[in-house]
């Protein structure tokens, strides 16, 4: 039997372990020869009264195998002889007022399929990963294209109406990925959850990828390959609150062992689960741990935290009071994360005004690198549900964000949130008939993919797919067949090439000298025009909210000289009605928008414009 060092055990109460699962769950025993001989299961239940094991191997008859208390505070193991790899096991909690409690391994690598709760013995070791050349040459993001295709991998694409496998999503993904230009993309939580209908968000097993699509390895091999293809890959992860499960890590040895004792502020009644408790020294190693496991042992380029409010603030609300012990938890997760790559992603899902949420540790910040926007979106989207002729009326909703834009490292999403629960889709959202809607939304993504900030789009909204996400199908890739959503698939594209070869569209996001505000304040007509700048570039950027078309219109410039219109959304390759500029625009001296120069492009029905400058 290994030992437990008290070093060990002290960095583990004392919130400082990150490699905990070197210690607990199951172990395979090799001796000199590299022979297993048998397997080891540890476990931390310190108000258990008793803990046994309940497996295949011993036919779910849990007097056979009673676990030893190895340590003073809590901690159980027993070596069971053999190899047990692949075998079922749970363990069996006995509690002081008499429960008996049946428990997956809070540290097992592999589950059962559900409806199935069982950990399974499995070796997490010896894959051979072939992705250095990704870490090699693999950037900072800050003066860097990044483009994220948010994907719930069991409703991207199907197989005769059931999950396809790791493995066998693989191929198609990347080629799909590749094809548009993203530059990573983010799962929706992918460790173990019994729910489908969760969409992964209220997990079981924090160390486990779902057995749904196959094993760890299988899911190893998908990121591995990304990674070999030039694509990031970042992790979806819940880490304030727990599903209430009676297998699951809520109450695991019969009192809230990772949770607050408060009642009150343990029960997150909006979701139905446990908030846990960071002042706790057992919960912070218990999730330092698991952030660490998944970039040791599946090699993760990021993170999305989701519900950072509830982090924040003690369940989501400023009145309750903040949680400081939850906000001194992700500064040490920042510290610990950056210090192990200084190119992570780390990016907080937060809906409120907290300060510093993306300004480093040392000068007072929690510590993310991105957060995202979500000012921007709820904005946008209300902008551009207005039908045009009342968009005058809303025309801060498009320039308030401005005001703030830079004092946070943000990300534009457009995520499942915003296309699910009757909310439809980024296309459905917009007003007017089909023509109209399809003009919107390429009005939209245009505004997105220019506006300062790193993007996100979740699956589906890129060829303007028309119906809303359902997670129990694959997407509407039948809509392909049809001219006009071929024309958006082919717009997207091309505005995501536009995105990734220019860099005034991304080098100074978060940087008040890479944007200049042109037309800013032409509420009657609705147009908006700005500056994008990069060290070896400007772009000008031109909104039309309306279906007026101008046959010229005034747009003060920084520069003198020629200007060429390399992106229009309202070609009729896209579905438009051909109102572009087809040759270079010459400047005009004169003030208009505080600059000397000005050109006079033409303006299409709902359609947005990039121009770059030509020297």
């Amino acid at each position: 039997m290994r030992l437990i060092s008290d070093h060990d055990v002290n960095l583990f109460l004392n919130s400082l372990h990150d490699h905990a699962f070197k210690i607990f769950g199951s172990h395979l025993l090799r001796n000199e020869k590299g022979e297993i001989y048998a397997t080891e299961f540890t476990v931390y239940a310190p108000n258990a009264k008793e803990v046994r094991l309940i497996a295949e191997f011993n036919g779910y008859e849990s007097w056979k195998h009673v676990l030893t208390k190895i340590h003073y505070q809590g901690i159980y193991r027993i070596e069971v002889p053999g190899n047990h790899e692949w075998q079922i096991y749970k363990y069996e909690i006995h509690t002081h007022d008499g429960r008996v409690l049946h428990k997956t391994d809070p540290f097992g690598h592999f589950s059962e399929v559900r409806p199935h709760t069982g950990s399974k013995v499995y070796d997490i070791d010896h894959y051979q990963w072939q992705d250095q050349k990704w870490f090699y040459e693999k950037q900072k993001p800050y003066q860097q294209p990044v483009l994220i295709y948010e994907v719930h991998l069991g409703s991207w694409q199907r197989k005769f109406g059931a999950f396809k496998a790791y493995n066998e999503v693989v191929e198609d993904l990347i080629a799909y990925v590749k094809s548009i230009g993203y530059t990573h993309v983010e799962f929706l939580p992918l460790y173990e959850h019994p729910l489908d209908d969760s969409w992964g968000y209220q997990g079981t097993g924090y160390f486990a990828a779902t057995s749904r699509y196959g094993s760890p390895k299988d899911y190893m091999y998908l990121i591995d390959r990304l990674h070999q293809e030039g694509i990031g890959v970042i992790m979806d992860w819940v880490l304030g609150h727990i599903c209430k499960d009676a297998h699951g890590l809520s109450f695991f040895d019969g009192t809230p062992l990772y949770e607050f004792n408060d009642q009150k502020r343990r029960e997150n009644v909006t979701w139905g689960t446990d908030n846990l408790d960071f002042s706790k020294g057992i919960t912070r190693s218990f999730m330092l741990s698991v952030l660490t496991f998944w970039m040791d042992y599946f090699h993760v380029d990021g993170y999305r935290i989701d519900a950072v409010s509830n982090l924040i603030y003690y369940l989501g609300d400023r009145n309750v009071g903040i949680n400081q012990d939850a906000i001194n938890f992700l500064r040490q997760l920042s510290f610990h994360l950056f210090g192990k790559d200084d190119r992570f992603l780390f990016m907080a899902e937060d809906s409120t005004d907290y300060p510093a949420v993306t300004h480093p540790v040392d000068v007072g910040g929690i510590g993310f690198n991105y957060k995202w926007n979500m000012g921007f979106m709820n904005d946008v989207l209300r902008y551009f549900k207005e039908d045009p002729i009342h968009r005058k009326y809303h025309h801060d909703k498009i320039t308030f964000g401005l005001v703030y834009t830079f004092n946070e490292q943000f990300v534009l999403p457009f995520s499942h949130d915003e296309v699910v629960h009757m909310k439809g889709s980024l296309s459905n959202k917009m007003p007017g008939d089909m023509w109209q809607k399809l003009a919107n939304w390429r009005l939209l993504l245009t505004l997105w993919i220019s506006h300062p900030g790193k993007k996100l789009l979740f699956m589906g909204q890129e060829f303007a797919g028309f119906s809303e996400w359902a997670v129990h199908k694959e997407l509407d890739w039948h809509l392909l067949s049809q001219e006009p959503f071929q024309k958006q698939h082919r717009f997207f594209k091309d505005l995501a090439q536009v995105y990734r070869h220019h860099s005034a569209l991304y080098q100074y996001d978060h940087d008040p000298k890479g944007f200049k505000w042109s037309v800013v304040d032409d509420r009657a007509q609705s147009v908006f025009s700005y500056i994008r700048f990069s060290d070896d570039e400007i772009l000008v950027i031109v909104l039309n909210m309306t279906p007026n078309v101008h046959q010229t219109y005034d747009i003060g410039v920084p520069r003198a000289g020629r200007y060429q219109e390399i992106l229009n959304s309202d070609k009729d390759i896209y579905h438009g009605s051909n109102q572009f500029n087809g040759t270079q625009l010459y400047t005009t001296k004169g003030d208009r928008n505080g600059f000397k120069y000005y050109i006079k492009p033409k303006l299409g029905p709902l359609a947005g414009m990039i121009l770059q400058f030509k020297k």
